[in-house]
Formats: C-alpha cells, structure tokens, sequence
C-alpha cells in the first residue's frame, strides 16, 4: 500500500516537473507565434481601414448625417388649463 502510493506521488511529481520543464523550452516559441498572428490580423484590419478609393480633388465625407426631426404644425392643438381652487 506504501509502495502504491509513493509510486503514485513519484509519478505526479515527474509529469509536474516534466510538464513545468517543457514550457520553458517551449512556451517562448508559442508566445512569439501567437504575438505574430495577433500582429499580422491588426495588420489586415489597419489595412482594411486604410485602402480607399478616393481619386485626388474628390471631397470625402466620413461622418453620416444626422436624421433631423422635421416640424410638424399638426401635431395637436394646445389647451390651456386653469387651476381650480379647493373651497
């Protein structure tokens, strides 16, 4: 039963350290190539935005108009109300 169990605790310990040594070999090589693929995806979009086909002496305008609310006389008719005295 002893012998079980430190087998149990040798193989735990081995597959930590194992595992811990592992990736400081190899988490350098994954950190730069996630660092690469995140780079090169704000590369495309950066590009996106930027690529437009606007011929010089064209006037560009970037901001959509506003809707603006037109006013209508037949919205209702005003009432004037008068208070009333409580006796």
């Amino acid at each position: 039963m002893i012998i079980g169990l430190l087998k149990t605790i040798l193989i735990i310990l081995l597959f930590y350290y194992g595992f811990k040594f592992l990736m400081r070999l190899f988490a350098p090589f994954l950190i730069k190539k996630v660092a690469e693929k995140m780079q090169e995806q704000a590369q495309q979009q950066y590009g996106n935005q930027q690529q437009s086909t606007v011929k010089e002496g064209e006037t560009v305008i970037d901001k959509a108009p506003r809707n603006q609310r037109q006013n209508k006389d037949d919205v209702g008719e005003y009432v004037d109300f008068e208070e009333i005295d409580k006796p």
